[in-house]
């Protein structure tokens, strides 16, 4: 090894810094591994497995949907009590950060963080195929099924997904803001495996959460895809054929490859702007154009209906409704938690970073509530449109054999609509965009992980995560469609639902040791304001009593009879005495004996100083001058 040069005056230059390696190889090898691995089988055997695929959900969701339901509700639980509990005080930064984005400014990027394909694909679809096909054991009148159906899509877009998107991002946001570490899922659990996040357990954890979010996003942009072909069939132009929707990725994914690599950043975030107000432009449009009273009654009343049901929905697991009941579970509810558990640590990644500053409190009511309150009006302006439709004219939403169009359903509603071309045309592109925005920050996040949380990973390491999902949303689309996509969500959530389980208890273990620190420190404060009067008013209270002075007549009766506290057959015994000045320098001079003198004197000229009892020895004698009496 070469010794470091000595320049011209004798001193020994420092050594060059350490290059750090472009990606964690012990994340992003075998992360890779696992999912062309997965990719290579269901594209070489898409026969074998598509069976393959139904046989592990059908196991996935009899084994463990009662564990997908309840750690749901728990996330639910833990993010609640987290925000409004005593660490909600809790700043995420230092003490002296503040907010980075406006009040404002954080709430619409949390809107973005809550707008996404999933939104699209099911704004329509999900109201309509619960309204049809119902949960099994849920029986009503069609305008009690109505209502059902929208407070079971409530439950599936509201409070319990941004509470396991909370898990996630509040763990993160304080390892990153107030304890400065890089952005990575591992560095949520150093509070309860310290040094160990740094080797084998660390890798290990971030390999769990790259190869979720792969699957979570090749998920989405699976549903995106499905939901374009069937609105360019809706426009005349192709038919949805498996060729098509291939083709379909290829060419924006082509287009997200060339942002990468050129480096154009300032295009994605027009187009995520440009998402926005697509989106909004979408709800507005049909709100004002389509049966607008109706529409906002029913977003009012179904807001109180979800609410209502909420509990006895978040446990419902259709236990006696046999296979029906497995299968609806399997298809939905499931898939739902299983879904945004893999979406976690890319949802949890951007809205950590974007709340530096925030108190844990601000961070957990923004995050539920305002992505919430925008899921709930999306589905009941495009779910209560479609609803409405067909309560006024029952199979006008529905195919030949009485199902639901997952793909289409958005599209037939938009013929009850004026503007039907353009509107058609609009959500092709808000589809298409959301495609590439979710694409492009996708890679980003994934090389953040797989990098060990570089904030700008290398554009060779977007470009391969880029390419990685569209072929696993490839694979997945030949190897059984939405029910592949499904279980690839059920299958990758089951691993990171323990981490994330494992991150509710480090963060408790992080706030927990936070606070115990302040309330020292707070004490410690106090103590040094207050001094030497600290608990003399305690100690009033103390001599009292819980009951006072007591009332008068007890008072009388007390001085009457001399029974009150600190009474004494000796007149005068009770008197408070304090030590003189001689006494006080005696005993500061004193190192090992008591000071007496001062006390003698006091002795000397008591009058009851004649009771003593002459047979208790004197200070100093060694015992008594006589014996027992």
């Amino acid at each position: 090894m070469s010794e470091p040069a000595a320049d011209s005056t004798g001193t020994t230059a420092p050594p060059e810094p350490k290059r750090l390696p472009p990606v964690q190889r012990w994340v992003f090898w075998p992360a890779a591994i696992v999912v062309i691995a997965f990719a290579g089988f269901t594209m070489l055997a898409p026969d074998l497995a598509e069976t393959f695929f139904g046989a592990v959900q059908a196991g996935i969701v009899n084994a463990f949907n009662w564990y997908y339901v309840l750690i749901a509700a728990f996330f639910v639980a833990f993010a609640l009590f987290t925000g409004f509990s005593r660490f909600g005080d809790i700043r995420l930064g230092r003490e002296d950060d503040e907010p980075e984005f406006s009040r404002f400014s954080w709430f619409s990027l949390l809107f973005a963080a809550g707008m996404g394909i999933g939104l699209v694909f099911y704004g329509v679809s999900e109201p309509l195929s619960h309204f049809v096909s119902p949960r099994p054991g849920l029986e009503g009148t069609p305008e009690q099924l109505a209502q059902a159906a929208l407070s079971q899509t409530y439950l599936h877009w509201g409070v319990h997904a941004w509470s396991i998107y909370v898990v996630v991002g509040l763990a993160l946001a304080y390892a990153i803001h107030r304890r400065r570490r890089p952005i990575s899922i591992r560095w949520t659990l150093e509070p309860l495996l310290g040094k160990r996040v740094e080797g084998g357990w660390g890798h290990a954890i971030d390999v769990i959460a790259l190869v979720g979010t792969l699957f979570g996003v090749a998920t989405s942009l699976g549903l995106g895809v499905l939901q374009i072909s069937a609105g360019l069939h809706s426009a005349g132009l192709v038919e949805p054929t498996e060729t098509v929707q291939i083709v379909i990725i290829l060419v924006i994914s082509l287009a997200v490859l060339g942002s990468v690599l050129s480096g154009v950043t300032k295009g994605m975030k027009w187009l995520s702007t440009t998402n926005l107000v697509l989106a909004g432009l979408l709800v507005v449009y049909v709100l004002v154009f389509g049966e607008t009273e109706f529409l906002l009654r029913e977003f009012v009343q179904s807001i109180g209906a979800y609410v209502q049901g909420f509990v006895g929905l978040s446990f419902n697991v259709s236990a006696f409704q046999g296979a029906a009941g497995e299968a609806w579970q399997a298809a939905w509810t499931s898939f739902y938690w299983g879904w945004w558990i893999s979406w976690a640590p890319f949802v949890g990644i951007f809205i950590a970073r974007i709340s530096r500053g925030r108190t844990v409190r601000e961070f957990v009511a923004g995050v539920i509530i305002v992505p919430t309150l925008i899921g709930i009006l999306w589905f009941a302006v495009l779910g209560g449109s479609a609803l409405a439709v067909e309560l006024r004219d029952p199979g006008s939403m529905t195919t030949a054999d009485g199902g639901v169009d997952l793909q289409g359903a958005l599209f037939q509603l938009l013929q009850f609509i004026p503007g039907t071309p353009v509107l058609t045309i609009g959500v092709i592109l808000l589809i298409a965009v959301f495609f590439i925005t979710s694409a492009d920050s996708g890679a980003l996040v994934m090389g953040m992980i797989a990098t060990g949380g570089r904030l700008d990973p290398r554009r060779w390491v977007r470009a391969f995560f880029v390419a990685v999902t569209a072929i696993l949303a490839i694979a997945l689309l030949v190897a059984g469609g939405l029910t592949a996509l499904q279980t690839a969500a059920i299958i990758f959530a089951l691993p990171f639902s323990i981490v994330m389980l494992l991150i509710c208890w480090s963060t408790w273990v992080a706030f927990a040791r936070e606070r115990r620190a302040y309330a020292k420190a707070e004490r410690a404060k106090f103590l040094d304001t207050i001094g030497e009067y600290y608990g003399l008013e305690v100690e009033q209270q103390s001599e009292l009593g819980a009951l006072g002075r007591g009332p008068r007549w007890m008072r009388g009766l007390q001085r009457r009879f001399r029974t009150g506290p600190g009474a004494t057959t000796h007149e005068g015994i009770d008197r408070p005495r304090s030590a003189s000045p001689a006494a006080l320098a005696a005993e500061a001079r004193a190192d090992d004996e008591v000071a007496i003198d001062d006390i003698e004197r006091v002795v000397d000229t008591d009058p009851l100083s004649g009771h003593d009892d002459p047979e208790i020895p004197e200070h100093g004698e060694d015992g008594p001058t006589a014996g027992p009496r």
